[in-house]
């Protein structure tokens, strides 16, 4: 097993038609990074480096431990066929993979560089309660994309609000795939959990045989009951023995909606078969009994511009009819 830490590219590293700007995240799978291309556009880039198993040696090459060799190379054809996978997929909420290819002697996955925040960032940011209609909004529209990643016989296995970017318009895009980190973890005893305890469904502890679409959906529930109460919910394994999360049916009555409460509950059953079996049945769920977003009065425009920064305020035009 590796002891020595890897180390990133360095900044203003020339990798095929990409320069490095910086480290984005690191993790023990990989080493994602900003850099641009020869337009100037930015991008992410994605370096499969599972450091449990594989060292960067002098300069730049990615070198696998001896004994694990073969499932370095196994791990790096998962992370080869789901940036294939994931190239074909068009879809607005799901990163999108624009180019990926060999070099140093692992393979990189160029994705488009999204504007925005993370959705955990999004939760913790707020001063109220994340609203229902958000909520609604985000995870049908993240049901969506799934829908077309499912379609592809890919599962996401990392769900988490961190893994969710909302852009500057409030539209999601979901980022980080698990796929490789999975394959590595089925064959690897030493290799650190590549779950998240709290979005990971009880399966994926378990019995990986029974992943499928509902795996992720149990993510989702999760994710959107840590909308509710910004903090993740107890993990599956533990659930299983002792039960004692809080329904979110008692947990946010007061706040949501019955409905809302039932879908997270229901996403969150340590059951699979009681979960919704489709992001399609899921996503329908989620629309069928959206709030109508509540009007701004006059006076509500008011306050909002005078909370603004004065540079916000001195650019935005206050367009209020006279009464007759």
């Amino acid at each position: 097993m590796s002891s020595t830490k890897n180390l990133a590219l360095p900044n203003g590293y020339q990798l095929q038609d990409y320069k490095i700007d910086k480290v984005l995240s690191s993790g023990g799978f990989s080493f994602v990074y900003l850099a641009h291309d020869n337009d100037n556009n930015l991008v992410a880039i994605k370096e499969y480096l599972p450091t449990s198993i594989a060292l960067r040696s002098g300069g730049a090459t990615v070198m696998p431990n001896p004994d694990d060799a073969a499932l370095f190379r196994h791990g790096l054809k998962c992370f080869f066929d789901e940036g294939l996978s994931l190239a074909k997929i068009d879809h607005r909420n799901i990163v999108r993979v624009i180019n990926f290819f060999r070099a140093n002697e692992t393979v990189y996955m160029v994705m488009q560089y999204e504007q925005g925040k993370s959705l955990q960032d999004y939760i913790l940011g707020q001063t109220e309660l994340v609203s229902e209609i958000f909520i609604r909004q985000v995870f049908s529209q993240l049901a969506k994309g799934l829908r077309e990643v499912h379609a592809q016989k890919l599962l996401h296995l990392d769900i988490k609000p961190a893994n969710i970017y909302i852009r500057l318009d409030e539209s999601p895009v979901l980022l980080d795939f698990g796929s490789a980190r999975q394959a590595l973890n089925e064959n690897l005893a030493k290799s650190s959990p590549s779950y998240t305890p709290g979005f990971a469904p009880p399966e994926q502890y378990f019995d990986r045989n029974l992943l499928g679409p509902w795996s992720d959906i149990y993510s989702i529930g999760a994710t959107m009951y840590s909308c509710l109460t910004r903090t993740s919910p107890a993990a599956a394994n533990l659930r299983v023995k002792n039960d004692l999360l809080v329904p979110a049916v008692k947990l946010g009555l007061s706040n949501y909606s019955q409905s809302l409460l039932e879908i997270i509950d229901q996403c969150l059953s340590l059951d699979y078969l009681k979960r919704p079996q489709s992001v399609f049945s899921l996503q329908k769920s989620l629309l069928k009994s959206m709030p109508t977003p509540k009007k701004k009065s006059r006076f509500d425009k008011i306050v909002e511009v005078l909370k603004s920064p004065v540079s916000d305020v001195l650019n935005t035009p206050i367009n209020i009819k006279k009464s007759q």
